[in-house]
């Protein structure tokens, strides 16, 4: 049972930049590939509400995980040293469903929003990829 528990983290680590490369990646860009812009623009900003979810999940997993214990000092400095991008990564997450994917939605200023939301999505794909990369050494 506690080889399970020291394995979580990196499997939390592996949720959160598996489904961030999906989304982004795949099923995004084929929603626009293959329904009405209106339509599918409606149906990705349920998705990436979705997405934001799953990635406050796993960074709150994460950062629980990286507490200091009693025993595991080996597994807990490789987590310990990821925790900035766990933290930049679930800023980045929150800042873009609740400051951009309004404005996203509301058609404010699309370009500009979507480009930066595209880009704070990407950032967010590097911190859980960076994560996932050191806990997974």
């Amino acid at each position: 049972m506690r080889a399970v528990l020291d394995k979580l983290p990196l499997w939390a680590a592996a949720l959160w930049w598996g489904s961030l490369s999906t989304l982004g990646f795949l099923v995004v860009p084929q929603l626009f590939m293959h329904l009405p812009g209106t339509m599918a623009g409606a149906l990705a900003a349920k998705l990436f509400t979705a997405q934001t979810w799953v990635s406050v999940a796993c960074a709150a997993l994460l950062l629980l995980a990286s507490r200091p214990r009693d025993g595991a000092q080996h597994s807990a400095s490789s987590i310990h040293a990821a925790r900035l991008f766990i933290v930049g990564g679930l800023l980045l997450a929150l800042l873009v469903e609740f400051a951009v994917a309004p404005r996203i939605v509301a058609r404010e200023n699309l370009a500009l929003w979507h480009r930066l939301g595209s880009g704070m999505y990407l950032l967010q794909w590097v911190c859980a990829a960076t994560t996932f990369w050191r806990l997974a050494r």
